[in-house]
């Protein structure tokens, strides 16, 4: 049953399917990435940030989340150029800089060249948001190709490592590193063990890392989503499924993108800066442990 408040569409929706990577525009109904209601407060005023996965999804509301506290923003994306430039729109519309960067962050020397970019461009990086994510269902272990495991694991949790070494000379004291996990951690599915597996890694990388973070003054965090509206749900499961999606939530309803943007922010400015190597759990209800 949903929330009496609830924030948005309850399934079932509309039977749909794309192909990798997914456009936020194809989506019906389209995910709410906080564009009329979210109201900044300068929490991030004069702070520059990089975004991965950053041209629609959860990506896309962080960026105009951030850009409304007064962040300039720097968004990397596979392909999808039509919602990367609406992005950049929301975030310019916001009076902050934006910047797009295509390309594949599985890809160690791509993730170097989004790092050195940031810092030339923007002149500093406070904030590195390790959000994108890949992933695709399978009935079974022995129908998984490898090389779709090794895709995922490099796109998920290598390019983590990728960004966050690169990152981690040039952010200041006072910095943020914030990772996107998911409930999959906690609760996995069978036909997503590849992303799942990926997702209990990012748990612990952000743990350990933040230990040695924080010794120059850094704050390593987590999210760990439930079921978000994203064009990641449309091109992975089958149509009946997306139709379905988020049903199994206490809420109901899959939550979105704009649910998520406040953590983000949270994590990212001075009123987290006791809060150090946490994962943070948005899941409708469902317990992360």
């Amino acid at each position: 049953m949903a929330s009496p408040q609830s924030q948005g569409p309850q399934p079932p929706f509309p039977e749909q399917v794309q192909q990798w990577p997914g456009v936020e525009s194809k989506m019906n109904p389209k995910p709410d990435s906080g564009e009329s209601s979210y109201v900044g407060n300068q929490r991030l005023k004069g702070k520059a940030a990089i975004i991965t996965g950053g041209d629609s999804g959860i990506g896309r509301a962080v960026a105009l989340a951030y850009a409304r506290e007064g962040a300039d923003v720097v968004i990397s994306y596979h392909s999808e150029h039509s919602d990367a430039e609406q992005t950049l729109v929301l975030v310019r519309e916001s009076g902050r800089r934006g910047i797009a960067i295509p390309g594949d962050i599985s890809q160690e020397d791509h993730c170097t060249r989004i790092v050195e970019r940031a810092a030339e461009e923007l002149g500093k990086i406070d904030i590195l948001v390790n959000n994108a994510g890949y992933q695709q269902t399978y009935e079974s272990i022995d129908k998984i190709p490898s090389q779709e495991w090794d895709y995922t694991f490099r796109t998920n949790i290598y390019a983590m490592f990728f960004l966050s070494k690169a990152v981690l000379p040039k952010m200041r004291e006072g910095g943020a590193i914030i990772n996107t996990a998911s409930i999959q951690a906690y609760k996995p599915n069978p036909q997503l063990l590849a992303y799942a597996t990926t997702k209990g890694a990012i748990v612990t990388f952000t743990k350990a890392l933040a230990q040695e973070a924080i010794k120059r003054g850094i704050r390593v965090n987590a999210v760990a989503p439930g079921p978000v509206w994203t064009p990641l749900i449309a091109m992975s499961f089958e149509p009946e499924k997306v139709s379905e999606f988020g049903k199994q939530s206490p809420e109901g309803r899959p939550a979105q993108p704009k649910e998520m943007a406040p953590i983000y922010v949270f994590l990212a400015c001075d009123e987290s800066s006791y809060v150090v190597g946490e994962v943070i759990g948005a899941t409708g209800g469902t317990p992360l442990s």
